[in-house]
């Protein structure tokens, strides 16, 4: 693998718009890992919630549990087990950033910022409908509302991205690239993306 670029990629996503997909298939190219779910055991260890729990709020946080967390937050003995797994979050994704890789979610493009890690932020998109046949495809999609699910999880990333940034989710100021993965389709934007961090 010849010197990248942009060593450290970020890539944000709606639900259904291959986000997976495409990170995988980016990581097989330019030889290096990338980090999705694989978050979970990482986080879990960091922060001392059970795997269980965090895969439950690793990326997501209800409009209920903001108004509760933002009311019981002002007592002094009250933490949120949504503040410190995202804590955790945060510092497994900062511990990855230290080698080539691509990280997927966790609001990783604006801790990456922060931190003044230099990185190629990506966010993907797709129409209502692009979306609606892949998560009709996922097999956590078995006998549910495809449309339904992508409402639910767009909604919950939004909640989340928006508590722990203070910023909207989607907003292409965030990133260098914005890609529409039902007009470009899933090979056209890896070769993008492994086009943009060479």
């Amino acid at each position: 693998m010849s010197e990248l670029a942009y060593p450290v990629i970020s890539i944000s996503r709606e639900y259904a718009a291959y986000g997976r997909t495409i990170a995988k298939r980016v990581s097989e190219e330019l030889g290096i890992p990338f980090y999705d779910r694989d978050f979970v055991k990482a986080t879990a260890e960091k922060s001392g919630y059970t795997v269980e729990e965090v895969q439950e709020e690793g990326e997501t946080i209800s409009q209920g549990s903001r108004i509760l967390n933002h009311i019981l937050n002002n007592a002094m003995t009250y933490t949120s087990s949504h503040d410190e797994i995202f804590k955790a979050e945060a510092e497994v994704v900062l511990e990855l950033a230290q080698k080539p890789c691509i990280i997927v979610g966790r609001c990783s493009e604006v801790i990456l910022r922060a931190a003044g890690i230099h990185s190629m932020n990506i966010f993907l998109h797709a129409s209502v409908e692009d979306r609606i046949r892949h998560a009709a495809e996922l097999p956590e999609n078995a006998g549910k509302d495809a449309r339904h699910e992508i409402e639910k999880w767009d909604r919950r990333r939004a909640h989340f991205f928006k508590n722990y940034t203070g910023q909207e989710f989607g907003d292409f100021h965030n990133y260098d690239l914005v890609l529409d993965v039902g007009t470009l389709g899933v090979d056209k934007c890896v070769e993008i993306i492994c086009n943009a961090v060479r």
